[in-house]
């Protein structure tokens, strides 16, 4: 069975235009890495729980903020690797200045024994879908599209 995942696709009117937040991961290798790299913020989760209970406590744990409210199911899509990501949005603000991740544990470098900890996410900001568009992972671009279909400005 393919990996689930689960998030919130958090969007903001702004000046007759829609903005939405994306998270860049964190970790070496995601460092240098930028158009293409941006996610909603999302986590795997496990049969028994609830996706949308999983993509709050993700939203939580990769910004230090809970998010509640009315949110709209957008239909799930498939990433290149496979993974299922089940997603909402909602509308909301976050000042994307004052995010704080939790940490992971990864050997870096490879092969050298050093176990060091990096965030889960290294910043958040608010784009225009335009530029989302370009931001974004290409396999979330789907749940830009769906956003914009049913949020009217």
């Amino acid at each position: 069975m393919p990996k689930q995942s689960a998030g919130i696709l958090l969007y903001r009117k702004l000046n007759n235009m829609m903005q939405v937040f994306l998270v860049h991961p964190g970790g070496p290798f995601w460092k240098n890495k930028d158009d293409g790299a941006w996610s909603i913020p999302k986590g795997e989760y496990e049969d028994e729980e609830d996706p949308l209970d999983a993509a709050k406590r993700e939203f939580y744990e990769e910004t230090g903020r809970y998010i509640d409210g009315r949110f709209i199911k957008l239909n799930p899509i498939k990433q290149k690797s496979g993974k299922i990501v089940q997603a909402w949005a909602i509308e909301g603000d976050i000042d994307h200045h004052n995010i704080k991740s939790n940490f992971f544990e990864m050997e870096w470098p490879p092969k050298s024994g050093k176990i060091q900890q990096f965030p889960e996410v290294d910043r958040g900001e608010w784009f225009s879908i335009e530029q989302a568009l370009i931001k974004i992972n290409p396999g979330q671009v789907g749940l830009l599209e769906e956003l914009e279909e049913q949020v009217k400005i």
